[in-house]
């Protein structure tokens, strides 16, 4: 594993060189409206999210996300001078970027002053140089739709500064049984996408990692956390569905027919954003939502935001089998911060803990998976509620189930997927946390390409499929193979997506 992660070239290697090569830009923005930009146009630290402002020199995602976290408490940087505030840069590291960042009321690089007034000569020479610029970096690229017809495609987007041509290997993986013991099988998952937005989804090396992993581990329900926004997952379906990246085109086992929900409200609130959950799943394999709803968690804390994260609940039919699963994300505890003297423990505990919704509606329901991320080992203390609803831990705390490509093996255990006694009684025994093929040459990596999706790895859990007495029918499916569905009135809830 570890030889297949931070391999991809460095732009630049020293971050120091980076006024004479041009700054790199962050593979999971939107570049639809930017080209390769000038050595004087400056990022605006009071209007640049975490992706923009990594493209700073040496600001990783902690440092982007502490800039952001303490724009928003202080309602803004005055002068440039008070970045240097920020946990993580320093004056040190202030006189690194400097030259970079403003904080006037221009955005990312759409500067308003006098400077970009251009005629209307400028402007047409300015859109001939972005296309020109866009088609050089997507040259190499051979979308699936125009492999085997003339229609034209949607052009990708891929991201200025980063490889010029995509060399992305996947792992040999073979692909899991259809059945166990004579028994067919079905694998639901977890996955921590952390801080996902369309822009994030939408970038090739984010959505070719999703997706294959999707299907070369045989998923067919996937609970996802950490969504910045509601549209991002339709950016994976429609992917799925309709695959443009050519290596999800030739992927040669079955491809299902994929739907997805994220929650209509919130399930997470912080200074950078709100939260969303959802749920991604085959409907070919006779995954059917019956529903989907946020719980709502206590009241409010002191500030008007709401400290305790918020479940996502679904009610699934796996063929004729009915599984709730309760989608949770909890923070990682951090050390309490002092004001006025005084700890904000109370906080903390809060952002941590299931809220008494959960633990309602684990009483009284028979096949329930919660999944999602922790924060911390099953064999913590903050778990006993759970245990006292006789669910159990699938991952085992001395699993890690985090990865990046300076430690590929991870150091913590934070996502799981805890079952109830009765589902307990289908399991398998099988469980993965999935390490490889999750890095591509178009994703970020500080100030190297070729990082990882996200921080967290995706769970996988088997299940054996209960036999049914309902009346079942062959699907058949477009390559040719079938699947058995259960004949079943239209369940999709209005904001399945």
């Amino acid at each position: 594993m570890g030889g297949n992660l931070g391999c991809h070239r460095s732009l630049p290697a020293d971050p120091g060189d980076v006024r004479q090569r041009g700054r790199k830009f962050s593979a999971t923005c939107s570049f639809a409206h930017v080209s390769a930009h000038s050595n004087s146009e400056r990022l605006n630290v009071n209007a640049a999210g975490e992706e923009e402002l990594m493209t700073l020199p040496g600001v990783t995602r902690t440092v982007a996300r502490s800039i952001v976290e303490h724009r928003a408490r202080i309602g803004g940087f005055r002068k440039v001078e008070d970045v240097a505030l920020v946990s993580g840069i320093g004056a040190a590291k202030l006189q690194l970027i400097k030259p970079e960042i403003c904080v006037s009321s221009r955005k990312g690089g759409n500067n308003n002053n006098h400077h970009h007034h251009h005629d209307q000569h400028g402007d047409a020479h300015k859109e001939n140089t972005e296309q020109e610029h866009r088609a050089s970096f997507a040259q190499p690229w051979t979308p699936c739709a125009l492999l085997n017809t003339t229609t034209p495609s949607t052009e990708l987007h891929l991201p200025p500064g980063g490889p010029a041509i995509m060399q992305s290997e996947r792992p040999e993986v073979q692909p899991p049984p259809g059945a166990r013991h004579g028994k067919p099988v079905v694998r639901v998952a977890t996955w921590d996408l952390q801080r996902c937005s369309s822009d994030k989804a939408h970038n090739p090396g984010v959505k070719e990692v999703v997706c294959r992993t999707l299907l070369e581990r045989d998923i067919k329900l996937l609970a996802v956390q950490d969504l910045a926004d509601q549209q991002a997952l339709e950016k994976f379906c429609t992917e799925l569905n309709q695959p443009t990246l050519s290596s999800v085109c030739n992927w040669k086992g079955p491809r299902g027919v994929w739907k997805c929900a994220t929650s209509e409200k919130p399930t997470g609130e912080s200074c950078i954003g709100s939260e969303y959950s959802g749920f991604l799943w085959d409907s070919s394999a006779g995954v059917q939502l019956k529903e989907a709803t946020v719980l709502e968690s206590a009241a409010a804390n002191g500030n008007g935001n709401d400290a305790q994260p918020r479940a996502y609940l679904g009610h699934f039919y796996i063929g004729s089998s009915q599984l709730t699963v309760v989608n949770v994300h909890l923070k990682p505890p951090s050390t309490p911060k002092q004001q006025n003297g005084r700890s904000h423990k109370s906080d903390e505990l809060k952002a941590h803990r299931l809220s008494p919704g959960v633990q309602e509606t684990l009483r009284g329901v028979k096949n329930v998976l919660v999944v999602g991320g922790f924060g911390l080992p099953p064999d913590n203390i903050q778990f006993e509620p759970l245990k006292k609803e006789k669910l159990s831990a699938l991952v085992p705390s001395s699993v890690n189930t985090n990865i990046s490509t300076k430690a590929p093996l991870g150091s913590s255990c934070m996502d799981n997927i805890w079952a109830s006694r009765t589902i307990k009684k289908l399991y398998t025994g099988q469980y993965s946390v999935v390490r490889e093929g999750l890095t591509n040459p178009w994703i970020p990596d500080n100030w190297s390409w070729g990082g990882v999706a996200s921080e967290h790895c995706p769970i996988v859990a088997e299940f054996y499929l209960t036999c049914t007495s309902e009346k079942m029918m062959k699907e058949p499916l477009q390559n040719g193979s079938s699947v058995a569905v259960v004949e079943r009135d239209d369940l999709a809830p209005k904001h399945e997506r």
